[in-house]
């Protein structure tokens, strides 16, 4: 499979109209409403982008009238049905390698009708608000540097006292980690048509693009489906029907994943002050009350950090 998405634009559109009579005789879904009767199937194949995706790109009415997405979610090795697969007239998928087997990309762009269109999407994930992230397993929204002092066994206000007062900069290189991020997302973003770096990279101080590293916010879905749609050659969408924050889903309304104060001030960023609060699963918290409960959660004894934080 190459590395770029091959069908694309009026490609994709003249496939569509190629493929109308094999998608009037694809298998029915029990659990299809009757006004999707006559719509394309889409398999939106992806992470816990893929349903806010799916709901922006629904804005657009030309692909709300002729498609009906379906989200698997890859993260989680949701499997997708044969017949869903058999009967699919619109493929969007974030690339998966072949270390995910049945489920990596190839072997499902293997499984689709001869002639299905079928398009690589934005996989949108970026460190730069965040160096100290780690995607480490265990616990969750991981800080490399607050694991190091917690390995230490320092008593609590020892660990916050350093974490929050110690210059990061004397523990790391923020620029190289900002340049690591963004080669990461260089690499990722080739293989597919929609592009969304260079948007960030130009705004990314100005305002807050992602809501945590793996979930970008409004602006950037937006400018995701749009993309999209202008690839498939469809509609763009009608600004009345986008989707606010509260019909995005999980990590979308309900939480923001706080700022050091510290990365914030040295890549210049116009958000993350030390009195900023975030909404955290709906406590208002600042960095610093963040941080404690993330010691709290640690020293307990407890992996389970998003739980944790839905309490206190």
């Amino acid at each position: 499979m190459s590395a770029r998405c091959a069908c694309t634009g009026s490609r994709i559109r003249a496939v569509f109209q190629g493929a109308d009579a094999r998608l009037r005789a694809a298998p029915r879904h029990g659990h299809c409403n009757a006004s999707s009767v006559d719509k394309r199937l889409v398999i939106l194949h992806a992470n816990c982008q893929g349903q806010p995706l799916a709901a922006h790109l629904l804005a657009s009415p030309e692909f709300a009238q002729g498609f009906a997405p379906r989200v698997y979610l890859n993260y989680t090795r949701e499997a997708v049905p044969e017949a869903d697969l058999a009967g699919c007239g619109l493929f969007l998928y974030q690339h998966l390698g072949p270390e995910w087997g049945d489920l990596s990309s190839a072997a499902l762009l293997a499984k689709l009708p001869a002639g299905c269109p079928r398009l690589c999407i934005p996989n949108m994930f970026f460190r730069g608000p965040w160096p100290l992230w780690s995607g480490a397993p265990g616990f969750d929204y991981r800080d490399v540097y607050l694991d190091a002092l917690l390995d230490r066994d320092l008593p609590r206000q020892d660990i916050l006292y350093l974490y929050l007062s110690t210059p990061l900069t004397r523990k790391y290189d923020l620029d190289a980690l900002f340049v690591e991020t963004v080669a990461r997302e260089t690499e990722r973003q080739v293989r597919t048509p929609v592009q969304y770096l260079d948007h960030v990279l130009e705004h990314w101080r100005e305002r807050p693009l992602f809501i945590s590293v793996n979930h970008p916010g409004p602006e950037l879905l937006r400018l995701a489906a749009a993309g999209i749609l202008r690839e498939l050659g469809l509609a763009p969408a009608d600004v009345e029907r986008l989707p606010d924050a509260s019909a995005l889903g999980e990590g979308y309304a309900d939480f923001e994943l706080p700022v050091h104060p510290q990365a914030a001030a040295f890549y210049g960023l116009a958000y993350g002050r030390e009195d900023r609060a975030y909404n955290v699963y709906g406590r208002a918290k600042t960095f610093a009350q963040y941080a404690a409960a993330y010691v709290d959660c640690r020293l307990a004894g407890i992996d389970d950090f998003i739980g944790y934080l839905h309490l206190v």
